[in-house]
């Protein structure tokens, strides 16, 4: 495993792209979670109804112990910059046939594909260090004398981002895998999770039909129910919140069951595919 690991660094180190990606990914999350944090604090610093409205609803997301889950659930959109990086890693592996290379050197084909698993855990891994950093950043600096000591408080979120981020990165992998092509294995990923998941979600919603859980990417999305702005004010949205976190734990076996048939996939399929 370790050798496995070094021959990835070796051919990661001095490729250009990845250290670009890298970047922004360590960018990407605290920006996003600080424009949502100046949005919060526009809408509550209002001294009209408006303004109390918001503090009403939205209480402070980004203090302790909320913001464990704030940042997670912020940060959980833009799992594409990172499967960018992913599918760029496993499309040029074909590209460039260091795969083919790989198995003259003495790696069996189980080996390169376990090599692309260790290329998303690690991914994952820097992913959810640079949102636990962002997370506990912004529950220090907006916490009062008395939130700041629940700091402790629903760090749960911090290994069920992970799970989430390894479960989409996974996906991801699949495509570069399949279609061997950077711009082709991106254009399907970007258009499904952009475009036609949400519109089967809604499609299902309207017409009460209860399989949506079971999608792709909403299986993992779930691990990290959207934040609980109305339920402050309406009962059946705090109920529908209550009943959210409540499934968090099917919806971890469920992804890992979803997560554990790709890699299977992938590794019946280098078996059987030509080099």
């Amino acid at each position: 495993m370790l050798s496995l690991l070094k021959i990835e660094w070796l051919k990661i180190k001095k490729y250009p792209a990845f250290w670009w990606m890298f970047g922004i990914v360590a960018l990407t999350y605290p920006g996003i979670n600080w424009m949502s944090q100046k949005g919060y604090e526009s809408a509550v610093s209002r001294k009209d109804v408006t303004g109390n409205v918001a503090k009403m609803l939205l209480g402070n997301p980004f203090a302790f112990p909320d913001a464990w889950h704030s940042v997670a659930y912020f940060s959980s959109y833009f799992v594409l910059v990172p499967a960018i990086l992913i599918i760029m890693l496993i499309a040029n592996e074909y590209t460039f046939k260091t795969h083919r290379q790989n198995i003259i050197d003495g790696w069996s084909r189980n080996q390169f594909i376990t090599a692309k698993m260790i290329d998303v855990f690690i991914i994952s891994l820097v992913t959810t260090i640079s949102y636990t950093i962002v997370a506990a950043i912004f529950g220090f600096t907006f916490s009062d004398s008395i939130n700041v000591t629940r700091w402790a408080e629903e760090l749960q979120y911090i290994p069920l981002f992970f799970l989430q981020t390894f479960a989409q990165l996974t996906i991801a992998a699949m495509l570069g895998f399949l279609l061997r092509r950077a711009f082709l294995a991106l254009g399907i990923f970007f258009f499904y999770y952009l475009i036609i998941e949400p519109i089967i979600k809604l499609y299902l919603r309207i017409k009460e039909i209860s399989i949506r859980e079971f999608l792709p990417f909403e299986i993992s999305n779930r691990l990290i129910p959207f934040l609980n702005f109305m339920g402050r004010v309406n009962k059946d949205a705090n109920e529908a919140y209550k009943q959210s976190l409540n499934e968090i734990n099917i919806h971890v076996l469920y992804t890992l069951i979803f997560t554990a048939a790709i890699w299977w996939l992938c590794y019946y399929l280098n078996k059987k595919r030509d080099l």
